[in-house]
């Protein structure tokens, strides 16, 4: 059975390739001239319609025009003419026009003319793209010899073949003719035949298949119709109006049928390729109904020809050639959102359009070319423009998600601010990728360094999973590493030292392969996961540690560093704030206040703005002094040594005791957080020395000794007593000096008596 089809399909290919060289003849040798008439009851062949941009409309021939004669004879005895009503096959012909006689001579074009790529080179490339496509359903049917991939194969030549027959149809050759009805009208038969048998492949049985033979016997009616026309010799116009009617009411039928199918099987995992296959449906017959069917169904006129509109339905063979050879489907959904979108934007621009096109005719037909030209084109400016602010502004509430790669990072990023747990993020992250990817569920898996899977999504069963246990054991190892599978892909989304975390995730049909981009942006989102996944194992690890010293009732070195680190951050911003508003308004107003008493004339007046005046500039002078105390800018740029030379200058003008600083043998390096913690030091015990100890002198000594920071304060103020230290240690600022050292990892001694001074010394 299997090889009698071959054999059958090829004889097919064959006289197919021998019918289109016939038809390569024909184009060659007859151009189209493209212009219909009408037999009068004078028996005159007049001219009634010319089709746009034709040969016939080119040489200026006219609606009106009577033809006189036809390669030197009488018209009504060409073919064409007599049972098509149609000037084709012709080499020379005669029209008359208010009486005047005018002889034209159709001269051979090349097939690289805009003709010939209307009715040679697009006709016989899809044939050629039709045969390529049989010949890998022919490979890959091979091993299974499905009967569906058989009808495939036979449609896929039928739409080709009916396609590349219309051009010699339209020129009036008999041979042409009835090819081009015989498959034009198989079309939506053959189509439903290949569907019936696919789904009945699957399991499922869409409809009963009378509605296919029914078709066929309407086929052959349509053929049995032409043949008695050819006979009895009536008007090939009405079957040509019988042909179209069959061919809709079969279109229909085949909607009715999807729908009715789609019905039957919405709840299981073919109800998607159903919708695919309606939605290509509409997309493909839709222009080829809507501007020739219809129209010449009702008015024997139509809107586009029929050779251009059948383009569309190659948008059926390719889709279904690409389903059976990959089984893999496009989204539709997005498909979907996507035409809402864009139609929703090309309302308004095509009024626009419209209403330049025209103004511009009815006003001024010269340059008509070139201005319509520059309106499009800053018109199509504009829309693009606008199209961004839309896409920007409503980001995050557009009707799909799918493909849209930047702003699923946006979302994602954007949701994960505001999750305050690992599940949170891992949540979020599976609801993207559905939404942007060709994914239908995800589950998260944890996987040890033995690479034993110990943690299961509970969402997840073994069925989702088992059989991808080997892959979810290969990705574990790296960071953003994704392994591909027939339903899907599994992707490393984070490692830590004792754990790697998998998300496998999973579509409802096999998926296309990841592009660069898909792989890319999935990357992208690991690595922000596993970030995430860091810092709450940190956040955790935390409150571990706080949990720990609670209960030791001490605070930890690295705890006490980074409570230190956060109290610089917020003095920082603290001093920024203060420089940035209060000090730029204070010297606003200072200014001002200068301009108004340079303006005044009372004395009066003049004395308060001078004492205003004073006061503002003390005000800004100590503003700017509690910016520095906050934030020492000369540490930042200038280094420890520099910013204490600065500090003790600093307070060598408010104090009455003498400051002496010795930093001459100190030439470590240091890092920003450790000069902060002297700089503070230092800071703290000069304040303490000028509100408590009425010391006379006072110095500080900061050096390196080999490996160590030797740091040595002393002043001969009032001191206290040794057991005294804890009673006062606060109000000393002791406590936090402690603190400090204990965060540079330090030791530190102190040494006094009451009326003896005070003694530090600190090694780090």
């Amino acid at each position: 059975m299997r090889n009698n089809f071959n054999k059958t399909f090829i004889f097919f290919v064959v006289l197919s390739l021998i019918f289109s060289i016939y038809l390569i003849t024909l184009n060659i040798n007859h151009p189209y001239v493209g212009a219909n008439v009408i037999i009068n009851e004078n028996d005159e062949v007049v001219i009634i319609n010319l089709e746009p941009n034709s040969w016939a409309e080119k040489i200026g021939i006219q609606i009106g025009d009577v033809l006189v004669e036809v390669n030197g004879d009488d018209p009504l005895k060409h073919k064409p003419i007599a049972e098509y009503h149609v000037i084709e096959q012709v080499e020379s012909f005669s029209l008359s026009r208010d009486g005047i006689i005018k002889e034209y001579s159709i001269l051979n074009e090349t097939i690289f003319s805009t003709q010939g790529l209307l009715i040679i080179i697009i006709p016989f490339t899809v044939l050629t793209l039709c045969l390529f496509c049989s010949f890998y359903i022919y490979r890959s049917n091979k091993r299974t010899n499905l009967k569906s991939a058989n009808l495939l194969n036979l449609f896929l030549l039928i739409i080709a073949v009916a396609y590349i027959s219309a051009t010699g149809s339209s020129k009036g050759d008999v041979i042409s003719r009835y090819v081009n009805l015989c498959l034009f009208l198989l079309v939506p038969v053959t189509y439903l035949h290949f569907l019936f048998q696919y789904f009945v492949e699957l399991g499922k049985k869409l409809y009963n298949f009378n509605f296919i033979r029914v078709g066929y016997v309407i086929v052959l009616l349509n053929l049995a119709l032409e043949v008695f026309r050819e006979i009895i010799g009536y008007s090939s116009q009405t079957n040509r109006i019988i042909n179209l009617i069959s061919f809709f009411i079969m279109l229909v039928l085949t909607f009715v049928l999807k729908f009715r199918g789609l019905k039957k099987i919405r709840y299981s995992e073919q109800a998607y390729i159903v919708k695919v296959l309606i939605v290509t449906n509409v997309l493909a017959f839709s222009p080829f109904l809507l501007f020739y069917v219809l129209p010449f169904i009702i008015f024997q006129d139509y809107v586009f020809p029929p050779t251009f509109l059948a383009a569309f339905l190659l948008l059926i063979p390719f889709s279904l050639v690409y389903q059976f050879l990959a089984t893999k489907i496009y989204d539709i959904e997005f498909l979907l959102g996507r035409i809402r979108y864009y139609s929703l934007l090309a309302v308004i621009p095509t009024f626009v359009m419209v209403g330049f096109m025209l103004t511009l005719k009815e006003a001024d037909p010269n340059f008509y070319q070139i201005k319509l030209s520059i309106a499009i084109f800053f018109c199509l400016i504009l829309v693009f423009y606008i199209k961004e602010i839309f896409d920007f502004r409503f980001r995050l509430k557009r009707f799909s998600e799918k493909y849209n790669y930047q702003d699923g990072i946006f979302k994602y990023t954007q949701s994960i601010r505001k999750a305050s747990n690992l599940d949170q993020v891992i949540s979020e992250l599976k609801q993207v990728i559905v939404d942007v990817l060709l994914v239908s569920k995800a589950y998260f898996i944890e996987v040890d360094k033995l690479k034993n899977i110990r943690s299961i999504d509970p969402q997840a069963k073994e069925a989702d999973y088992g059989a991808y246990v080997s892959e979810i054991q290969e990705v574990s190892n790296e960071i953003g590493k994704i392994i591909e599978v027939d339903k899907g892909f599994i992707i490393n989304i984070g490692v830590t030292d004792d754990r790697s975390y998998v998300l496998v995730c999973l579509s409802i049909l096999n998926t296309p392969i990841l592009t660069r981009d898909e792989i890319s942006w999935l990357k992208t989102l690991s690595f922000y996961t596993n970030v995430s996944l860091e810092n709450f194992l940190k956040i955790d690890e935390l409150m571990q540690h706080l949990q720990k010293v609670e209960t030791e009732g001490e605070n930890p070195g690295w705890l006490t560093k980074l409570l230190f680190s956060i109290e610089e951050k917020q003095r920082s911003n603290l001093a920024k704030d203060l420089h940035d508003s209060v000090l730029q308004d204070l010297v606003s107003l200072k200014r001002q206040c200068e301009l108004a008493l340079a303006e005044a004339n009372d004395e009066g007046l003049k004395s308060q703005l001078q004492n205003m005046n004073s006061s503002m500039t003390r005000i800004i002078k100590t503003t700017r002094e509690t910016c520095q105390e906050l934030r020492p800018q000369l540490l930042y740029d200038l280094g420890l040594v520099k910013a204490l030379n600065k500090l003790v200058a600093q307070y060598q003008e408010i104090v009455n005791f003498d400051i002496r600083l010795n930093t001459g043998n100190f030439t470590k390096t240091l890092d920003i957080d450790a000069q902060l913690n002297i700089y503070r030091i230092v800071q703290e015990l000069l304040t303490n020395a000028h509100k408590h100890s009425q010391a006379t002198n006072v110095l500080i000594i900061l050096v390196c000794i080999k490996d160590k920071i030797v740091f040595h304060y002393e002043d001969n103020g009032v001191g206290f007593e040794p057991s005294e230290l804890e009673d006062k240690a606060e109000s000393m600022g002791l406590s936090g000096i402690s603190e400090r050292v204990k965060a540079l990892k330090g030791s530190f001694s102190v040494e006094t008596s009451l009326g003896n001074g005070l003694k530090l010394d600190i090694e780090i």
